[in-house]
């Protein structure tokens, strides 16, 4: 019987160590499927094959999951970066695709495969290096001036702009990032110099910067600048944030120079008063300078800064009299490009009026808009007034009789008085109150009811002649 029970342990024993054996497998070393990881918000896809074995030995809850190391490939806090689903993978050998964290950043990163059921953990893969490039756009540096001044025997800083002109992306707006500055040493090749946010600059050279995305390449770099130390012979340069020629339809342009301390801006040779900021912001067209306080030297800075805009004028005067019968063409002169015309009478567009010119029949208040189609899209327009001549009356009335039958109706004065001769009219109520002052009458007054039922009221006029020549007397108002 002992023997019996010995024998039954032993088959037992067998059938576990058989089952233990069994529910094993190994994870051959995985085998990426790139050299580099230089992943970015555009592309971040990768893959690695892996075998393992016995097939047989998985079970149906089984996941494969990939860990990613630390920067010097240490699992010691592994990053999970895929995780299969229960049972989807059973073939060996297998290709898994996985993303890398937006944090990663190094240039010794392992990966390796576990499983779950059974438990099993391959050996880690070939180093590669591994960055996620938050920023991969260029860049500028010194408000995208392309020189720079230091005096002898001091320095000058370069920095990267935040934010900088337009839609510049600086990299600043990321904090993980570091940065890397180089010198040319010719054409197509440079050495590093050092690594920050900036640079001071001590000897003459080309300088610029890159995001640090290691042996990952990137556009992630900025503008080259020549540094010099200042002599007669040098000066430094004004760039323009719209570029030069610029659109004037587009606002201002800043004009922005190299870092000093102290700045005094001019316009075509005169000094801008108020004007002594590192930048300057104008529409105009002219020719600017900038005189540069480096503290033991100065220097200087010049654009001939022109707009693509364009001039444009009209042959009517802002106020004009058509007789009864009779017409005014009013002609456009441009240099827009390609321009098109577009002609409105009392805020209404004239569909027929497409051309430079119009000829005007009747009274109004006339608008011409001038539009350049191509290049710089910009706009000017002209407003003016087209009506009758003021009748020619003798004589100052001193009665008027406000009641919509259109005789009398407004106060009516000789033509020497009224519009476009400069008269100061005042009309002043029985009460001393200032009703009317003007130096363009319409003989239009009384323009709104005057409000009175049953006296009759009385008005005082000063009519001002341009050489002082004083007129008085009174207006009586009635039904």
């Amino acid at each position: 019987m002992r023997h019996f029970t010995v024998f039954k342990i032993a088959i037992f024993v067998a059938f576990l160590f058989s089952q233990i054996i069994k529910a094993q497998i190994v994870i051959g070393t995985p085998n990426l499927g790139f050299s580099q990881a230089c992943a970015s918000s555009t592309f971040n896809t990768y893959n690695v094959t892996f075998s393992f074995s016995p097939e047989t030995a998985l079970l149906a809850s089984n996941q494969f999951i990939i860990e990613l190391s630390d920067a010097t490939g240490s699992f010691a806090n592994a990053t999970t970066i895929y995780t299969s689903n229960p049972g989807a993978v059973t073939v060996s050998p297998a290709t898994l695709n996985f993303s890398i964290p937006t944090t990663t950043i190094g240039e010794s990163f392992r990966i390796r495969i576990k499983s779950t059921a059974p438990v099993a953990t391959s050996s880690s893969s070939a180093v590669f290096a591994a960055y996620f490039k938050l920023q991969d756009t260029p860049f500028t540096i010194n408000n995208l001036i392309s020189t720079g001044i230091y005096c002898a025997g001091g320095s000058y800083l370069l920095t990267i702009d935040n934010p900088g002109f337009g839609s510049n992306d600086s990299p600043l707006q990321y904090p993980s990032l570091t940065f890397n500055w180089y010198k040319e040493t010719s054409a197509t090749t440079s050495v590093f110099v050092s690594k920050g946010p900036s640079l001071s600059v001590n000897e003459p050279g080309t300088y610029f910067v890159e995001t640090d995305y290691g042996s990952c390449t990137s556009n992630s770099f900025s503008n080259r600048v020549t540094v010099s130390e200042s002599s007669s012979a040098t000066a430094a340069s004004i760039s323009s944030s719209l570029g030069n020629p610029y659109c004037s339809n587009d606002g201002e342009t800043t004009l922005s120079t190299i870092n000093a301390l102290g700045y005094q801006w001019f316009k075509d040779g005169v000094a801008i008063s108020g004007a002594t900021n590192q930048m300057y912001n104008t529409n105009e067209s002219a020719n600017f300078s900038v005189a540069i306080n480096l503290g033991e030297c100065s220097t200087n800075a010049s654009i001939n800064l022109v707009s693509t805009g364009f001039n444009s004028s009209i042959d009517v005067e802002d106020i004009n009299q058509l007789e009864s019968g009779e017409t005014l063409i009013a002609t456009v002169t441009t240099d827009a490009m390609n321009p098109e015309f577009k002609w409105f009478l009392n805020a209404i567009e004239i569909s027929s009026a497409t051309q430079n010119f119009y000829e005007i029949s009747q009274t109004g208040q006339y608008r011409v808009v001038i539009n350049q189609t191509t290049g710089c899209i910009a706009s000017n327009e002209f407003l003016f007034t087209v009506s009758e001549p003021f009748p020619d009356v003798s004589n100052i009335p001193n009665l008027i009789s406000p009641n919509g039958d259109g005789i009398n109706d407004t106060w009516v004065i000789p033509q020497a008085y009224v519009s476009g001769t400069n008269t100061e009219v005042m009309i002043i109520s029985a009460q001393g109150n200032l009703v009317l002052k003007t130096n363009d009458y319409q003989n239009n007054w009384p323009e709104n009811d005057l409000g009175f039922k049953d006296v009759n009221p009385v008005y005082y006029y000063i009519i001002t002649t341009q050489n002082n020549k004083t007129l008085k007397g009174s207006i009586t108002v009635i039904k």
